[in-house]
């Protein structure tokens, strides 16, 4: 593992924190989430559905185009390169192939339709999120690097993907074509197993290209990260805030934010433009396929926006944010 700052106020040396460090669910409250009845309804899973339209192999100079594949994994096309965030294309969320959270719909595009991938955007280690299926697909295709938090590469060097570049919370990586990537704080942690919750580091990016900022917050609650964020990056054109996987609050408020938090983290960010991702594909939580997306819609109206400011995006759908058709 790259080794952290010495002054590294979220690391101990054996572990990493959250600042400020909130209170996480126990094993009582994981029992008690297990045996709750208050689960919302979710369709049964489906490989027929058709896919979207494969996106272009590339934007030009100064372009920003955003595809949502589905849960977290979305195709950033900025300045002619082409990153993808956490990207998951196996059936479960788990680390058995025969148990765990199944998904109810196939990716929003199909893998042979993404474009050559130049790099991947790994914001933590839960199976949700880091599919060593997908990611060795993705090696074996295109040899792309991997940009993660502390403590990541071990696992993805074990099976077989070479290039992993490990960063800290404001650490920053010259992507090339005038595109800057920097790792920013969360509000979450890490796990893949039963003993090493804690043990590598987890957060969101934020990309930098020539005429257009995005950020990806990946898992996240809430927290002061929203503006330091803003603080420390003059506009973001677009952030990619998580909505789903938010109830029941005492289980999920530490670690994921809920669909009026994320119209809150919007609004904090001073975000020209957002998008919703991590819904309506894992069940992962108390909250229905549906219900998201409909408490989004409320808060829009309670804070008198619209989908104009943050989108809903059809899984496999992609959008221009930033060229010469905007």
């Amino acid at each position: 593992m790259a080794d952290p700052d010495e002054t590294n106020e979220h690391y101990d040396g054996k572990r990493f924190y959250n600042v400020p460090d909130r209170p996480h669910p126990g094993i009582g409250d994981g029992l008690k989430f297990l045996f709750s009845a208050d689960r919302g309804e979710w369709d049964e899973p489906r490989d027929d559905i058709e896919p979207g339209p494969p996106p272009p192999k590339r934007v030009g100079p100064g372009e920003l185009r955003v595809t949502f594949v589905n849960h977290a994994t979305v195709l950033i096309q900025i300045d002619g390169l082409n990153l993808i965030t956490d990207p998951v294309y196996g059936k479960r969320a788990s680390p058995v192939p025969f148990a765990g959270p199944r998904r109810v719909r196939p990716p929003g595009i199909r893998f042979d339709d993404l474009p050559p991938i130049d790099a991947v955007l790994l914001s933590h280690d839960h199976y949700d999120h880091l599919c060593v299926e997908t990611l060795t697909r993705l090696h074996e295709r295109d040899q792309m690097p991997v940009y993660t938090g502390l403590g990541n590469a071990e696992l993805l060097e074990d099976e077989g993907i070479a290039v992993v570049h490990e960063l800290d919370w404001w650490q920053g990586r010259s992507l090339g074509k005038n595109v800057e990537l920097n790792f920013v704080p969360a509000q979450h942690f890490s796990n893949r197993g039963l003993h090493d919750r804690y043990e590598t580091l987890w957060g969101g990016f934020v990309i930098e290209g020539t005429e257009a900022t995005v950020y990806f917050a990946g898992d996240t609650g809430d927290g002061p990260h929203f503006e330091e964020i803003a603080d420390r990056f003059e506009a973001i054109d677009l952030a990619l805030l998580p909505i789903g996987a938010y109830r029941p609050r005492y289980m999920m408020e530490a670690i994921h934010i809920s669909p009026a938090e994320a119209v809150a983290a919007h609004q904090r960010l001073g975000a020209r433009q957002s998008m919703a991702i991590h819904f309506g594909t894992f069940p992962l939580a108390s909250d229905g396929q549906h219900e998201p997306v409909e408490l989004l819609d409320r808060a829009l109206t309670a804070e008198k926006l619209t989908r104009n400011e943050f989108w809903v995006l059809e899984h496999g759908e992609g959008r221009d944010v930033h060229g010469p058709n905007r």
